[in-house]
């Protein structure tokens, strides 16, 4: 679970599964042109490679190769195990 919080500790990071999550499948230089244009992100794309590492080795992408192409997908998971963790009971204040 460590892996996830520090995952997602990065702005960048967070972006790109804002991306994935709106529309799955895409491959780097996908990712790398919704970056630049819709958030004027200027990174190399050996810098996007990175982050999307960080966030396959958190289980929040996996990926798929096709060909010479290779598509990342968002994956919830994660995430609802933080959730799972915390449960929200009804709380009563006295």
């Amino acid at each position: 679970m460590v892996d996830v919080f520090r995952a997602l500790d990065d702005e960048t990071r967070r972006l790109v599964l804002d991306e994935l999550a709106a529309s799955d499948g895409k491959t780097l230089f996908d990712i790398c042109t919704v970056l630049t244009t819709r958030h004027g992100l200027s990174l190399t794309r050996q810098a996007i490679s990175q982050h999307l590492g960080v966030l396959e080795s958190a289980g929040l992408v996996v990926t798929e190769r096709r060909g010479r192409s290779k598509f990342h997908y968002f994956n919830p998971a994660p995430l609802s195990e933080i959730t799972r963790r915390w449960p929200h009971p009804e709380r009563t204040r006295s």
